[in-house]
């Protein structure tokens, strides 16, 4: 069984990308408002980008022991 090979932290990591793909290509379920061209999405979209950066940096000096 796939559970038994993928731990909580797999299991996190999946949803965590696959709503990253959700919200940077805008996918919304039927019968909602549309908000992938706005300003609001923009910004969520420079958020996302810059806890990225963040997290490369911080992954970068933990890895160079700095």
């Amino acid at each position: 069984m796939l559970s038994g090979v993928m731990t909580w932290l797999g299991w996190l990591a999946l949803a965590v990308i696959i709503t990253a793909v959700a919200a940077i290509t805008g996918i919304k379920p039927k019968g909602t408002r549309h908000v992938a061209n706005t300003r609001l999405m923009g910004v969520a979209r420079l958020v996302l980008l810059l806890v990225v950066i963040i997290l490369a940096y911080l992954a970068f000096r933990a890895r160079s022991g700095g």
